[in-house]
């Protein structure tokens, strides 16, 4: 079977495809929610594809796929691959300098905003992250410190002005007194900023948008947006880290076809089960049984690992995960800890209850 009748051939199904050279090597892995339509897209309409997709299918020969029940299962296993196989069109997670930090260093004459690929490397200072697009990384730093006047171009300079402060960028912390101890300040506020729990800045960044909008100044104005979309792309990936480092007891259902679907039991970022399940066969109390159970015999067992700590390793099947659930039309639930440890097991129960009337309201008719 040659390669246009295995993409003519493909279901219209979840799961992930593998593209291969003249060589058989697996040079790329996608996911889609319908395969054959995704596959398809590589062939057609070329002329909007960018260089690398292009180049791509020039050196596609044949192809390999896996099907999945779900959507949510093909990112999952998408993502699995790409580790395992690291093809050479899967550049961003194949690189392992695809991922940066920003750190407030601690070890110079005074504290410095800078970007890192290693989470370790100014010993022990303030590190945020892992982020996966440096580019990101560097225009939200660039823009912080360009609003906040702490563009020092003599950094590690002390009671000295430097040239950026000549052009309104360094508010003059190089030269000490009272500016450094302002500057000390900001750095508190860009710290809170990357915690998220302190909005000043990305709101001033948003401010000076608005202000060179209306001054016509629209480069300006572009900058700024510029400058407000990598700041928030940021906080939002602090929101997956956060998530996740807590190594939460998560309970999924999705959606298949008919009266399927499928359970899927998460701690953290890992998968630990998953089951398909039928409504149409069983009653409303044998589902709540059959869930309760999986859930018992799933979460009973300890968390892996420092809770506190999420590698960037995990960071993609992180970004999956909480986009899943906090965009997708599936149902899901929270299990605390402490609902597992108890006796009479009320609370899981209920929260079982409460996940099927909500699954109830999404699935499809």
């Amino acid at each position: 079977m040659n390669l246009a009748e295995k993409v003519a051939g493909l279901p219209l199904s979840p799961g992930v495809y593998l593209m291969k050279d003249s060589l058989g090597h697996i040079i790329y892995v996608g996911k889609a929610k319908q395969l054959k339509k995704r596959v398809q897209s590589y062939f057609y309409n070329a002329k909007g594809h960018s260089p690398k997709v292009k180049q791509l299918v020039r050196n596609i020969r044949d192809l390999d796929y896996k099907l999945t029940d779900t959507e949510f299962e093909a990112f999952m296993l998408e993502c699995q691959l790409i580790k395992e196989i690291k093809p050479m069109y899967n550049k961003k997670m194949k690189n392992p300098l695809a991922y940066s930090y920003i750190v407030i260093r601690t070890d110079t004459a005074y504290r410095q905003l800078a970007v890192t690929y290693d989470s370790a490397e100014y010993g022990d200072s303030l590190y945020f992250g892992p982020y996966t697009s440096r580019s990101t990384v560097e225009r939200a730093v660039q823009g912080i410190k360009e609003s906040q006047r702490i563009l020092c171009s003599t950094p590690h300079a002390r009671n000295a002005l430097c040239l950026n402060h000549s052009l309104g960028l360094c508010l003059g912390m190089c030269g000490g007194g009272e500016a450094l101890e302002r500057y000390e300040q900001i750095m508190h506020s860009v710290a809170g900023l990357l915690n998220g729990n302190d909005l000043r800045i990305l709101d001033e960044l948003q401010q000076r948008m608005n202000l060179a909008a209306e001054n016509f100044e629209f480069e300006t104005a572009a900058k700024y947006r510029d400058y407000c979309t990598a700041v928030r792309s940021l906080l939002q990936k602090e929101k997956v880290i956060g998530f996740t480092e807590q190594n939460k007891n998560i309970v999924v259902l999705e959606p298949m076809q008919e009266q399927m679907f499928k359970l899927i039991l998460i701690r953290g970022s890992e998968i630990l089960d998953r089951a398909r399940l039928d409504a149409g066969q069983m009653s409303a109390e044998q589902l709540c049984g059959v869930i309760q159970s999986a859930i018992k015999n799933s979460f009973s067992m300890p968390p892996h690992g420092d809770p506190g700590v999420i590698s960037r390793h995990k960071l993609d099947e992180a970004q999956i995960i909480y986009s899943y659930l906090t965009g997708s039309s599936g149902s899901y639930s929270v299990i605390p800890q402490e609902w597992l440890e108890a006796e009479d097991g009320a609370a899981v129960a209920e929260a079982v209850r409460e996940l099927l009337e909500g699954y109830s309201e999404v699935a499809p008719r």
